[in-house]
């Protein structure tokens, strides 16, 4: 603020000592500073007198120690100085974020952006009684003013630069009750901007008012509206101090050696079913170490409780909600991985690191496209010889009709699905089992494409014996998506 004020000040030196020249266009800037005694009404830069004159009820503002502006509601009076900066820079500090830049937002009262339309509104009549041009892009917002004047302090203060696309998030939000129904007549002219929202607690949001502020015609504002503002008598309230990371995203492969262990918490009716789940054993070392408030995992599809992930894995990705912590190094994640593996035996990481948003898009590309690798144990009613299978062998691309499972059925639209099984290899263990190797199509339900589904999947292992055939154990042997990049032991 001092070094605006000095601006003023040495500028304002500066622009008296120019004489009016006609011919000269005033420049666009309007002075914020009221005018001295004697001075021109208007200057050489088209600068219009901040006192109004007895009787005139067109300046947007009146200036006095210790009044709240009428326009600003106090936020560039109070809540520009360093005490306020200080306050903000304790709470982000407190916060322990790691970042090493900053973007700066700020919540404004809805209600403030009809003050600035009355105060605009006042201004552009007076330029035109001088008959001189204004437009609204000559006018800075309160709310970019607010942030030129807060951003080099902040800067200083946090020892970081602001920078509009960092990942980093201060934010303020502001309130002022006492003019909290300023806005409402907007809903009687515009009633089509004012919609009901599920996760909004009033109507009038900031964008609202503003979509508002922009249909309305002039006259019909100022029926509604005085011009200038009245004076309020209390000062915003800065409600939030508020610190956001933009999220970080962690990849790798996980191998679930268990057939007791859903991929994701299975809780029915408000029941949880099974103790723990292949999510919450790598993301709950995550979370500690990142210090998030919350996660989103997601995978390369998935395999039922009862079915083991073998091979090279099955690539995840978890989002990281707001982390605390977010510089890591490939020692540090190796520790990690190390962490997690040896907090189980039930699953196994490889791969982890730290992937970008743009990244975890290649997970699910292609996801009709890629082929998995499955083993399945079977058993048959009637009795089986090795010629009986063989020639499975030689079955390549096999077109299925499946119809969505019944076990699926109540959350997965009825649809019919066609998959290929690419090849099929078998391997004889007596007279009524037989391991079979598959390679499919991803998304082919392989316990139906066995036993049938009650002839909702054909053909199927049980159409194509003769037999009724049922499936033991089912093991996913690979999972060939080329993500995430391998890493070096």
């Amino acid at each position: 603020m001092k070094d605006l004020q000095e601006f003023l000040k040495n500028n304002r030196e500066k622009e008296d000592t120019v004489s009016w020249d006609v011919a000269d266009p005033p420049c666009k800037r309007i002075r914020l500073e009221p005018r001295e005694e004697g001075a021109a009404d208007v200057r050489h830069n088209g600068a219009i007198p901040q006192t109004p004159e007895a009787g005139d009820g067109s300046a947007a503002m009146e200036s006095s120690a210790g009044k709240v502006c009428n326009v600003c509601l106090g936020i560039l009076q109070e809540f520009c100085e360093a005490d306020f900066v200080k306050k903000v820079c304790q709470k982000v500090n407190s916060a322990d974020y790691q970042f090493t830049s900053f973007v700066f937002s700020v919540s404004l009262p809805p209600q403030l952006s009809v003050r600035e339309r009355a105060a605009w509104l006042g201004v552009k009549q007076q330029m035109r009684n001088l008959g001189l041009p204004l437009a609204k892009d000559d006018i800075v917002q309160l709310k970019e003013a607010y942030k030129w004047i807060i951003h080099p302090q902040l800067s200083e203060e946090l020892g970081v630069p602001a920078d509009g696309k960092s990942l980093f998030e201060v934010s303020v939000v502001f309130a002022h009750p006492e003019t909290d129904e300023e806005c409402h007549f907007l809903a009687t002219a515009c009633p089509d901007c004012f919609k009901p929202a599920k996760n909004k607690q009033s109507v009038f949001t900031r964008m609202a008012v503003i979509k508002a502020l922009e249909k309305i015609k002039e006259e019909d504002f100022l029926k509604h509206f005085p011009c200038p503002p009245s004076s309020p008598k209390k000062l915003c309230d800065a409600l939030e101090i508020q610190c956001n990371n933009g999220a970080v995203f962690v990849a790798g492969r996980y191998n679930k050696y268990s057939r007791n262990l859903p991929q994701t918490p299975w809780i029915i009716d408000g029941e949880r079913k099974l103790e723990s789940s292949v999510e919450e054993l790598i993301s709950e070392h995550l979370m500690a170490e990142f210090k998030a408030d919350s996660f989103n995992f997601s995978s390369s599809g998935r395999e039922d409780v009862d079915v083991r992930t073998l091979g090279n894995g099955r690539p995840f990705a978890i989002e990281l909600v707001n982390p605390r912590r977010i510089h890591f190094t490939a020692e540090e994640m190796k520790r990690l991985q190390q962490a997690i593996n040896d907090s189980s035996d039930k699953i196994q990481v490889r791969d982890l690191q730290l992937v970008t948003r743009e990244a975890i898009g290649r997970m699910k590309e292609g996801e009709e496209e890629k082929t998995k690798t499955y083993s399945a144990l079977i058993w048959t009613d009637k009795a089986i010889q090795r010629e009986d299978i063989a020639f499975l062998d030689d079955i390549k691309e096999l077109k299925l009709e499946q119809k969505t499972p019944l076990r699926v059925l109540h959350r997965r639209p009825l649809a019919v699905r066609c998959r290929l099984i690419h090849t099929m290899r078998s391997e004889y263990i007596d007279e009524h089992h037989f391991r079979l190797h598959l390679k499919t199509q991803a998304g082919t339900y392989i316990k139906e494409f066995v036993h049938g589904d009650f002839g909702r999947t054909k053909p199927n292992i049980g159409s194509l014996l003769n037999r009724t055939a049922d499936i033991l154990e089912l093991d996913v042997e690979s999972v060939d998506v080329d993500w995430p990049p391998t890493l070096a032991d």
